[in-house]
């Protein structure tokens, strides 16, 4: 460990950009955030301005840096961190973006979805890339954009055309143009990667009609790609860590053993579980992915996505008026002595694993005259742990493991009433670490692993310590809030294909 060593770790997400400065204990040392507007030009459909996302990333970073007591020089490296699938489209002449970027959680490619499931793809999509088909993967929206910004045809034509996720825009942004590429944590979202042999998969890119030249170079999560240029901070700064937002927080949980699981609840609820070397295929709806490459050793994980989760909570906030801060959700909660029969499902944007549904839609059930907003509230935070479960209980199927321990981290693991439902319907212990900036943590560790702030993993799992430890409570009335969470799943599918 190099003592008096700094990485600055970017984490661009969905509804804000973030930079924060970790020193070499793992530690952090200061911060910087800024939120970016959300576009929702109609229903289902979510963008993002790629320019206001840069923007954001460099007022946060410049406000990490103001706040540290520390000279830029000290600076090893700088990490990076993700909203995964989110398509970024521009000009690779002008650096300019030809559209705006299509957010994960948009929706609009489902119908050419149906049509790559009608045409038989499903098979080969999984075996080739570990995934589904689903509009939330990035290829989808590649041929969208293709097929619906006529300029993209002509800067296709012309050999111009990029396409990236967000690491990719970033890194080009932030090199000045000198480096297109993204990690393979990345790459692999795409549905147009193969997770074998770690290469574009040819036949996926013919049908959609992706060309490869508009693909970025495909790299290692840790190990320097590149140097931020001295106008962003005054002296060049190695990139050397990437890894998509959930990827880098299972590295930053230090899950490094085969069967080490983790759940993030952020916008969305995301558990992943080493699998090792070994890429495990899901039987119960999860995606085979890729956790990190390291030094030409791949290690893989299953993962399993909730599309909605700390957005649920937001929603209470900034649709109903029912709360003001994150906070008062835990207070109501815990103000009555059950949901009183209230169920809700947070299909904002469809359903995620284990049922892949893009037609299904939020629902409120079980309302009498005696349901109040504390139940609601209730009811919220419950299906944030019952989603969860559906994630956890299918892993375990998957893997043919009992999990031992949940690692978690997210804005809602702050919520004591959630984190202590999640471990009475999983009936293991839940942890969450001292630091719960774990996705930050995360890319900065794989930048520092690059650059010998840190010499081995031995030493980064040293870092991680628990804080508090939620246990398993009476489990009996586990069965019937799942039979009946599952009943209310049921009738919220379909919502939107039924009226086409």
């Amino acid at each position: 460990m190099k003592i008096g060593q700094y990485i600055l770790a970017l984490d661009q997400g969905t509804t804000s950009s973030r930079a924060i400065l970790f020193n070499s204990y793992g530690q952090i040392v200061s911060e910087g955030q800024k939120e970016f507007p959300q576009i929702y030009p109609q229903p289902g459909y979510v963008e993002h301005n790629p320019v206001q996302i840069l923007e954001s990333q460099l007022f946060a970073i410049r406000e990490a840096i103001n706040q540290a007591e520390i000279s830029v020089e000290e600076i090893a490296a700088i990490g990076i961190t993700n909203q995964r699938e989110t398509t970024v489209a521009w000009d690779a002449k002008t650096g300019i973006p030809i559209c705006n970027a299509i957010v994960w959680q948009c929706r609009r490619t489902a119908e050419l979805c149906e049509e790559l499931k009608a045409e038989g793809w499903e098979p080969y999509i999984r075996e080739k890339t570990g995934l589904i088909i689903d509009a939330y993967f990035a290829g989808t929206k590649m041929k969208w954009i293709l097929d619906h910004v006529p300029e993209a045809r002509i800067l296709a034509a012309e050999g111009r055309l990029r396409f990236g996720t967000v690491d990719s825009w970033l890194i080009y942004s932030l090199t000045e143009g000198e480096r297109f590429v993204t990690d393979v944590t990345n790459a692999c979202r795409t549905m147009l990667f193969d997770i074998h042999t770690l290469q574009w998969d040819q036949k996926l890119l013919e049908r959609l009609g992706i060309p490869k030249s508009a693909l970025p170079e495909v790299v290692e999560s840790s190990g320097v790609i590149g140097m931020c240029h001295s106008s962003v901070l005054g002296r060049e700064i190695p990139i050397a860590g990437i890894a998509g937002d959930q990827h880098a927080a299972l590295f930053g949980q230090c899950c490094f053993e085969k069967g080490m699981t983790k759940n993030t609840y952020g916008t969305g609820c995301f558990v992943l579980m080493n699998t090792g070397e070994t890429p495990v295929e899901s039987k119960n709806g999860l995606l085979t992915t890729i956790g990190w490459s390291i030094g030409g050793k791949v290690t893989y994980a299953l993962e399993g996505s909730a599309f909605n989760a700390g957005s649920a909570i937001n929603w209470l906030r900034d649709g109903l008026h029912l709360i003001q801060k994150p906070a008062d959700a835990d207070r109501m909660a815990e103000s009555v002595e059950d949901n009183g029969g209230v169920y809700f499902v947070p299909a904002f944007t469809g359903l995620g694993a284990p049922y892949w549904d893009m037609y299904a839609r939020g629902s409120i059930l079980g309302l009498t005259r005696g349901a109040t907003d504390a139940h609601l509230a209730r009811a919220v935070l419950e299906s944030i742990a019952f989603e969860s479960w559906d994630l956890f209980h299918a892993m375990e199927e998957d893997a043919g493991v009992t999990i031992p321990q949940l690692r978690v981290d997210g804005g809602a693991s702050r919520s004591r009433f959630l984190m202590q439902l999640q471990s009475t319907l999983l009936g293991c212990p839940v942890c969450r670490p001292a630091c719960l900036e774990t996705t930050a943590l995360g890319a900065a560790m794989l930048a520092g692993l690059a650059t010998g702030v840190w010499d081995s993993m031995e030493e980064l799992s040293a870092i991680w310590k628990p804080q508090t430890t939620y246990t398993p409570g009476d489990p009996s009335g586990n069965s019937l809030l799942l039979s009946k969470w599952h009943r209310a799943v049921a009738r919220c599918r379909q919502w939107e294909e039924s009226e086409m």
